[in-house]
């Protein structure tokens, strides 16, 4: 959606979670978000009541987006259908969002109570398809499953996390529907197949 077409509020959250993301919260000023947004610095105030209800606004909206994608997983009988299922939904929130993985990468690596909401949210996720996978005797036995969610989701995240560092080396944007679809279906082998012969 244009910028133009949101309201003041929408406006700000979604200039702050480029800015944060950017810059960092304690870098970034309410004036300068209020001026990536296009409106008053007084705004901030009256919307979010200081700097720190603006990120709070930031997150719930993050937290949310995760929530609502988790909620309409749609995946099938096998782990590879859950892998792709879960590929699928990293794709929609970050493919086309670079502010939204800068943001999460961000808070992720910065050990606050939002990071622990954020993963804990991912990992439930993670945790319910492994289950459903499980009673449906899709997992191999010897499988941990502590550590099966977990396993899972650094495929996924580490790319997100590793960004910065993997692009270089990469033909294309980490994040291209092209290279996601590779990834995932890589991310499927592995999973199903495993490394070593």
């Amino acid at each position: 959606m244009a910028a133009e077409d949101l309201t003041a509020r929408a406006r700000l959250r979604q200039a702050a979670l480029r800015l944060f993301a950017r810059d960092g919260f304690e870098a970034t000023s309410v004036r300068s978000v209020a001026a990536a947004a296009g409106v008053s610095a007084a705004l901030v105030r009256h919307h979010f009541g200081s700097k720190e209800g603006l990120r709070t606004a930031v997150d719930d909206f993050v937290l949310r987006s995760f929530g609502t994608a988790l909620d309409e997983l749609d995946a099938g009988g096998s782990l590879g259908d859950v892998v792709a299922a879960l590929g699928a939904v990293t794709a929609r929130l970050f493919g086309a969002d670079p502010d939204l993985r800068g943001y999460v990468r961000r808070v992720l690596l910065e050990g606050s109570a939002t990071s622990t909401a954020v993963f804990e949210q991912l990992l439930e996720g993670t945790r319910a398809q492994i289950r459903r996978l499980a009673d449906k005797g899709s997992i191999r036995p010897d499988t941990d499953p502590e550590w099966a969610p977990y396993q899972v989701l650094f495929l996924i995240l580490g790319p997100l996390l590793l960004e910065p560092v993997i692009q270089p080396g990469l033909v294309g944007d980490a994040f291209a529907p092209d290279v996601l679809t590779a990834r995932s279906a890589a991310n499927q082998r592995f999973l199903i197949h495993g490394l070593f012969g």
